[in-house]
């Protein structure tokens, strides 16, 4: 299937966060997932590593991000790179939505500060 349609609702939500699965292999793809994300702001990332690179390209608001020990802030038209296995966390600055698109190996898992690793359920 060359397009897969854009789905009319956010596919997951957590608090303070809600995902749109895009391009994933339950909608088509074989390599990467893709995926459009929200945060609100005021809800405090959570801190976590990948198993793989994961890049976000910035469309609307400014995101607070820490990799490993370094923080920045990026905006509209920015692209965040987090490696694999590197400490990460991102969240909303200021008092608007912070929202990216995300690409991820498909295979590429979260994993925890307690090494717990998951699938993220919209890369999926």
């Amino acid at each position: 299937m060359p397009i897969a349609k854009r789905p009319l609702a956010h596919t997951h939500e957590l608090p303070g966060a809600r995902f749109t699965s895009l391009a994933t292999p339950k909608r088509g793809t074989r390599s990467t997932s893709v995926w459009r994300v929200e945060l609100s702001p005021g809800t405090p990332g959570t801190p976590h590593e990948l198993t793989a690179e994961e890049v976000f390209v910035v469309l609307e608001g400014r995101g607070r991000v820490r990799l490993g020990a370094e923080e920045s802030v990026a905006e509209p038209g920015d692209c965040i790179i987090v490696p694999p296995d590197t400490p990460f966390m991102l969240e909303a600055v200021g008092s608007t939505p912070f929202a990216a698109i995300c690409c991820l190996p498909v295979g590429g898992k979260g994993r925890l500060s307690d090494g717990k690793e998951f699938a993220p359920p919209w890369s999926e």
